[in-house]
């Protein structure tokens, strides 16, 4: 095993933000009981804000970001983990104030780490990460409060995002009536191919004035834009019914009122992916690689090498990324450095 590996490094100093790929070595990975060769990340919407100098994510400099890898332990100190082992690790400080997934390996404590379940790929895993992990979540709260696909339609905002585009495969793949909600017309038929029944416009789901109580149009909602569109969405649950929340890209603030929860019975869920317990977590696992798993999995997802990964980084934040893009780091061909 080489010394040295490589690795996408941000740094910041009072003159010059810089985003490159560099060598590395083990010398300069953090504390954590298991060391991973990863073999794919991910790219998710807080990474992009990690690759700008005011994106308010990165703690200290320098750092890898990568909220998300997947790939093959080298070496354990922790016993339910062993060398060969093929593995998961997305959330907790990963990519935040942890060293994160861009890079050719990684060391992470153990309680981070969840095994990679069978009937799932390494690759497969990271066309989930973060976003397919809080889809999943998404919707087992809301079948925990009791929703199912004789309920009625469920609505998806922000459909063509990441967490957007994963509930919306995965309720299809659990047979439920999906409606998506999108302000990309381009992108009506990736929906439908999706697995979308009908598909609205944002405009539609968050009109310009939202009324108190609307009609009782769906029987739930996976909402990962929060702000008026959450709002917008209570008002127009049927009696019952639940809207699991999980972003906040339309605003921090809900203009809504108590009517939705204390006359039609509505739930409001609040989904967190990144303190997530372990054990709710090996389950979800376990389930996207089983119910959860949309037939067309691979469909979701492109594909960009460990080069490429600066100019993606940029590319979602200016909203040019739709579904999952995964990040192959086990067949990089950036090797200048070493």
């Amino acid at each position: 095993m080489s010394k040295y590996f490589s690795a996408l490094v941000v740094d910041k100093t009072e003159e010059v933000f810089s985003v490159n790929i560099e060598p590395l070595s083990f010398e300069d990975l953090p504390d954590g009981e298991v060391t991973i060769r990863v073999h794919y990340s991910s790219v998710n919407y807080k990474d992009g804000l990690s690759s700008i100098p005011n994106g308010n994510i990165v703690q200290s400099y320098p750092f890898i970001p990568g909220v998300d890898l997947a790939g093959i332990v080298t070496s354990s100190k922790d016993a339910r983990y062993k060398e060969g082992d093929k593995v998961i690790v997305t959330s907790y400080e990963l990519g935040v104030s942890h060293y994160g997934g861009y890079s050719e390996y990684a060391r992470v404590p153990g309680e981070w780490v969840v095994p990679l379940p069978q009937n799932l790929s390494l690759r497969e895993a990271m066309i989930f990460g973060t976003a397919g992990f809080t889809a999943a979540l998404s919707i087992h709260q809301l079948e925990a409060n009791g929703l199912t696909p004789e309920d009625g339609n469920i609505l998806v905002t922000g459909a063509t995002g990441g967490v957007g585009s994963m509930a919306v495969s995965m309720l299809a793949k659990r047979n439920y009536n999906v409606t998506a909600s999108t302000g990309k017309e381009s992108e009506f038929n990736y929906l439908k191919e999706l697995g979308a029944k009908e598909i609205i416009s944002r405009e539609e789901v968050a009109p310009e004035k939202i009324r108190p109580l609307g009609q009782q149009r769906w029987a739930g909602a996976i909402d990962p834009v929060g702000g008026k569109t959450l709002a917008s969405v209570l008002s127009n649950i049927k009696y019952g019914g639940s809207v699991a929340v999980s972003g906040l890209t339309g605003g921090v603030d809900v203009p809504t009122t108590v009517f939705p929860f204390i006359l039609r019975g509505v739930s409001l869920l609040g989904i967190d992916s990144v303190y997530c317990p372990k054990k709710l977590r090996e389950t979800l696992w376990k389930r996207m690689a089983d119910d959860l798993k949309p037939e067309g999995l691979g469909d979701i997802a492109n594909e960009v090498l460990f080069q490429d990964l600066p100019k993606t980084l940029s590319d979602i934040l200016e909203g040019k990324v739709r579904g999952r893009t995964i990040v192959n780091i086990k067949d990089k061909e950036y090797n200048n450095s070493l």
